[in-house]
């Protein structure tokens, strides 16, 4: 763990640029969220990142979110667990269903077969059980999707990575512990 400290940056604090980005995320969200804050300590890296995250996918919503939580969860990251709890249950997720999603399971077949192997590529790095993908496939998922899951994979690890290292305070609420 670094024993540096990092502080949220507030919008004096960041480019032009990304001012305008924290106004239009203040417009929209109502807040800007910490760690999208702490991106923009790089002058492109807030914008190169939305554009990544807002990018079109063959993933629904709830298969995203689903990704988004077993990969913060593998990862460790609470600020994430935290966000994708609260987005998870915007998209129609129970309580019980984020549990178990988190636990890296779900009671759907498909959606299953996603988590599951969103987390095995997260834990080995890519190097996924070929049972795992087997059953991706079984139940209907295409390469399109396989592509756009490692894509959905890469981009939650990053902003896990990052809050991981930066440790900002977490601006959602705590998603319960397993």
């Amino acid at each position: 763990m670094t024993t540096t400290t990092f502080s949220v940056p507030t919008r004096s604090e960041v480019s032009e640029n990304n001012q305008v980005i924290f106004d239009n995320l203040q417009k929209a969200l109502g807040f800007v969220p910490n760690l999208y804050a702490t991106i923009a300590y790089s002058k492109n890296g807030l914008e190169k990142y939305l554009a990544y995250q807002n990018a079109k996918t063959s993933l629904s919503n709830k298969e995203k979110e689903a990704v988004n939580l077993i990969v913060s969860q593998v990862n460790n990251c609470t600020y994430c667990q935290s966000a994708h709890t609260v987005i998870g249950k915007m998209n129609g997720f129970t309580d019980v269903q984020l549990l178990d999603i988190r636990r890296g399971k779900a009671t759907d077949a498909k959606l299953n077969a996603l988590v599951q192997l969103a987390a095995e590529i997260t834990q080995t790095r890519g190097n996924a059980n070929s049972d795992l993908v087997d059953a991706f496939f079984a139940q209907g998922y295409t390469n399109e999707n396989l592509v756009d899951l490692i894509l959905q994979v890469s981009d939650k690890t990053a902003m896990n990575y990052l809050h991981n290292l930066t440790q900002v305070p977490v601006d959602f609420p705590l998603a319960p512990a397993l």
